[in-house]
This record gives C-alpha cells, structure tokens and sequence, in this order.
C-alpha cells in the first residue's frame, strides 16, 4: 500500500487561498481574515513555492485566480468539511456540546432570526453562531461554495440539492405612503397596477423574482420607478413618495404607519409564500447543525403559530 504523503501546505495557507481565490482580491481576503496584506501575499507566496504551481496572476489593479487555485480550495473545501465532521464526532464522543453554527438568511430575515438564534443558545449555550444576511443569490451562493450549512429563505433553488423545513408564513404586501387614494378605498382591482410607478429591490433578492413572477402570472406590466438594495431604502422611498413597492409583511411595523406607509387592500393580495429551513441533501450536517434543525422543528410544530410565534 502507498503511505499517504502529508500536505505541503498548512491550514492557515489553505484558509488564506480560500479566502483569496472566493473573494477574487488579497485586499478583501485579509480584511475577513484580520490580517495584513503582506501577510496574506506571503502566505499564497509560500503556498505557490511549496507546490511549485501558480497560484495567483496579476490582471489589472488586482489578481486573478488560476485554474490551479480553483482545484486547491475545492480540495481545501473538502479537508475543511472533514476536519469539522471529525470534531463533531470527537464532540459527541465526550458528550459535548460545542461548536459553531453556520447560517445566512436573506435579507427580510434581520427582522426575526436574531430571536431565533437567541433561542437556541439559550438552550445550547456552547454553540458559537456564524450569521451571514444577504439577498438571495449570494445565500445560494453561500450554500454551493458551502460556506454556511444551513439558510433561511423564500425560495430555494433547484441546485444544489436540499432538503427543507417549512418554518411560517411570508405574506408579501403592496404598500404605498400614507394618504395615498388607493389605502383610503375598499378592494383595489389588481389592474390598476398597470403602468403604476413601482419600486423594486435589485437583482438576485427573493422579494423580486416572487414579485416578478406575480406580476406576470396576471399580466401586469406597472412602470419601474427605481430598484432598490434593501427594504429600508424601499420603505423610505415609498413614504416619500417615489412609488408603490411589494415587500413581506414581516419587513415593516406592526403600524406600517410608523414606516411612513400603508398596506394597499388590493386584489391578489398578500401575495402567500413561506419562510423555509433549507440545507444540502448531499452534506453531513454538523452537531451544532443538526441541534438546530431539530429545534427549528420543534418551534414550527408547537400550538400558536409555531416558529412564527417565536417572532413576536
């Protein structure tokens, strides 16, 4: 039999390369990794020397990753998930219960996750937690390069495959400012959102692509007024006038009137999605994340709303 060769690399390289090749620049890699520059460009230098392979090429002001750099943090990639699964296993071995719990939520989520959260390390308090908020494409994204075990969000994709847990409901409401004619009126026919002035949020969120798609399921083409990058720009902009906007319910006060804003009764609305628990069918999930299912679970099947309760 062959002896296994150990790595010419170590750890803190591998994470580095990681890092750099992800994020596509030395500069943003040693700001996640709270480093120096240098120290950064060392470390892939060394890497490079070890292997004797190209790691990095200059292009621009900035680097580009070789194909090289690619195949090593796919392979450091797998080495970081084996190294987490054997201290999860050495974790439950002594009946331990440490860790840390790697989750992102798209961006409605900071309404509520934190109190989800806050929940389960009151009741696993060796956990530490890793939270990444961001819209949807970057969550997706998180969950290919797997960065993150597990996500919350609206609409999860076809690939990779996963495996979900419903968790509550995710109404998405029409809102306009205040005094607006339409809040002042019974049902508002859907129609007259033809060629209204609407907001929407920018490109890869999940509020867009539902709003998108319930727009044109009716055939309504209303006027894009501007896009914008978060609820709270949405919500601004519409109690100052700019336009009319979809958004979840949960985005906005318990009075929307403190926003600034109204809910618009129109037809076809709220507009009905849900809140799911997702994580990759083809990965072992870690102990810390494994507890959190199961206490997600719990909460979405308790009497009096169910994890929605938790929010409150």
């Amino acid at each position: 039999m062959t002896p296994i060769r150990p790595p010419r690399a170590t750890f803190h390289q591998l994470r580095t390369l990681e890092a750099v090749v992800r994020l596509g620049s030395i500069t943003r890699a040693a700001q996640e990794l709270h480093l120096t520059q240098p120290t950064v460009s060392a470390q892939i230098h060394e890497l490079q020397t070890a292997l004797d392979t190209v790691l990095v090429e200059p292009a621009g002001r900035g680097i580009r990753p070789t194909e090289a750099a690619r195949m090593l943090r796919a392979t450091a990639l797998d080495m970081f998930a084996r190294w987490q699964r054997f201290e999860d296993e050495l974790q439950a071995l002594h009946g331990l219960e440490r860790g840390v719990l790697r989750i992102a939520g798209v961006t409605t989520t900071e309404y509520f996750i934190a109190q989800w959260l806050h929940r389960y390390t009151t009741e696993h308090p060796g956990i530490d937690i890793e939270l990444a908020v961001d819209n949807r494409d970057a969550v997706v994204r998180r969950l290919r390069e797997e960065t993150i075990e597990l996500a919350v969000m609206m609409l999860p994709p076809d690939q990779p495959p996963l495996e979900s847990l419903p968790l509550m409901d995710n109404p998405l409401v029409l809102i306009a400012p205040l005094g607006h004619p339409w809040t002042r009126q019974g049902r508002v026919p859907r129609q007259r959102l033809q060629g209204a002035p609407l907001l929407l949020r920018e490109p890869g969120s999940g509020t867009r692509l539902a709003t998108e798609a319930w727009l044109r399921a009716h055939g309504l083409q209303p006027s894009i007024r501007a896009t914008l990058g978060s609820n709270e720009a949405i919500k601004h902009a519409v109690a100052a006038g700019l336009g009319l906007a979809i958004l979840s319910r949960h985005a906005l006060a318990d009075d929307p009137a403190r926003d600034g804003v109204a809910i618009v009764p129109m037809s076809g609305t709220p507009i009905e999605r849900r809140w799911m628990l997702v994580w990759r069918r083809d990965r072992r999930l870690s102990l810390a994340a494994q507890r959190f299912v199961e206490h997600m679970r719990a909460a979405a099947a308790a009497p009096a709303g169910g994890a929605a309760a938790q929010t409150g």
